[in-house]
């Protein structure tokens, strides 16, 4: 089981598409389920020594060598930091006082040439002093002070006219967003950077690859821990860049976009976009399934493509354990498997007359009591036309059924027009 769970692991596919300190937690993660695997705590001083985190990286250094002292060198190089960042202090003091006054900001406009010019002419700011605003943001992210370089970079954002640090300013800042969990700062971040990509980018269509590949795996934070960002960013990944981008160089985030398909089964108020995007999820699982699969894609294939309730039921078994070991998706396990078990008895419902409830509850993975009360509780909660019979212990379908006539104008109903709209083209 074991050896099987590794071949669903994600993290070295997510690590190769997010920033060294987006993939931190991730470790924290990982380290927390292995109980502090030394090859964890390896892989995190790997990933931290070239940042400016010296006191973290010497303490990870002192428990891989079992020293009770780092050497020298962390020492040297925390002083360094140190002298590096008074320095910044005292570089960017006058411009930062500047933008924190009232009246200085509220003299700015959206026209950055404008602003730069009222700086330099009533307070001698030059363009160098805004770049430094960009290389503190930096230096602070690298320290790991995650707040104050969202500060530096949003500052420098607003007066530069600098395109690619603007572009690497956005990025910076969502990232500082993501690890301050400030999620709805993250979102407004995850639309700047979504823009930029359109219209940016929008002559290079590699980079554009490259680049929505990259914000697919970035929002993936905010989109499992944001609840108000689920709907926003389920939209984002359906559209057609997104989905094509997913398709071309990112399979494995199907894992993703299927849980927060299914889950949002509970949550979504319009019932028609759900039906919608289950479709659409169907559809994709179905063209990509030669590409990826795991148990929880595999749900979706054998519940809605191979209509395989036996083979559905071991596979959400299976995509429960894949759950509760992702980063992402741990704390949506268990609001998968009930949503799941709901549209495993709807799809079994719709195409039996009666329901055996045993036979069910066991499709189901539960006892016949707690089936019982489950199988209730749908017919309550979802308005089947349905009864119990609870001395043959199954359950009876009402199913309408629509006239022969009226099956028939359903499925001529638009050959009319297309006769048309034929007729009109062989005339051209």
């Amino acid at each position: 089981m074991a050896a099987e769970m590794e071949n669903h692991d994600l993290l070295p596919k997510l690590m190769q598409n997010l920033d060294r300190h987006l993939i931190f937690p991730l470790l924290q993660f990982a380290a927390d389920e292995e109980d502090a695997s030394p090859d964890i705590t390896k892989a995190k001083f790997e990933l931290l020594k070239t940042t400016n985190m010296t006191d973290y990286v010497a303490q990870l250094y002192c428990e891989i060598e079992g020293a009770e002292e780092p050497p020298k060198e962390y020492a040297t190089k925390r002083s360094e930091v140190l002298a590096r960042l008074e320095k910044f202090e005292q570089d960017t003091e006058k411009i930062t006082d500047l933008l924190s006054r009232e009246d200085v900001v509220t003299s700015l406009r959206s026209d950055k040439v404008a602003n730069l010019e009222f700086l330099k002419k009533e307070h001698d700011v030059t363009i160098e002093m805004v770049n430094v605003l960009y290389d503190f943001g930096n230096f602070q992210y690298s320290c790991g002070n995650y707040g104050a370089a969202s500060e530096l970079l949003y500052q420098f954002r607003v007066l530069s006219t600098d395109n690619d640090k603007v572009t690497a300013a956005t990025w910076g800042k969502l990232a500082s967003e993501i690890l301050t969990t400030n999620w709805e700062s993250a979102m407004e971040e995850v639309n700047k950077v979504k823009e930029s990509i359109d219209t940016k980018l929008f002559n290079n269509p590699l980079a554009q690859l490259t680049h929505r590949t990259w914000l697919l795996h970035w929002s993936l934070f905010p989109f499992f821990n944001y609840e108000p960002a689920r709907e926003t960013v389920c939209e984002l990944f359906f559209s057609a860049p997104f989905i094509n981008t997913i398709q071309t160089a990112c399979p494995w985030l199907l894992r993703y976009l299927v849980a927060a398909v299914v889950t949002n089964r509970s949550r979504s108020r319009n019932t028609g976009q759900h039906q919608k995007q289950l479709k659409d999820i169907i559809r994709i699982v179905k063209q990509e399934n030669y590409e990826y699969n795991d148990p929880v894609t595999d749900f979706i294939k054998a519940l809605y493509i191979d209509f395989d309730f036996e083979e559905a039921q071991k596979k959400l078994s299976e995509a429960e354990a894949v759950l509760r070991s992702d980063f992402f998706l741990n704390n949506s396990s268990d609001a998968f498997v009930e949503a799941a078990r709901h549209l495993i008895s709807e799809s079994y419902c719709k195409i039996h007359q009666r329901i055996d409830i045993k036979d069910l509850s066991a499709r189901l993975g539960l006892d016949q009591d707690e089936g019982e009360k489950w199988i209730v509780n749908l017919i309550r909660d979802t308005r089947l036309d349905a009864k119990i019979d609870y001395k043959e212990g199954t359950v009876i379908m009402n199913h309408p059924q629509n006239s022969v006539y009226q099956q028939v104008i359903e499925r001529t109903k638009g050959g009319f027009f297309r006769t048309q709209v034929l007729s009109a083209a062989v005339a051209k």
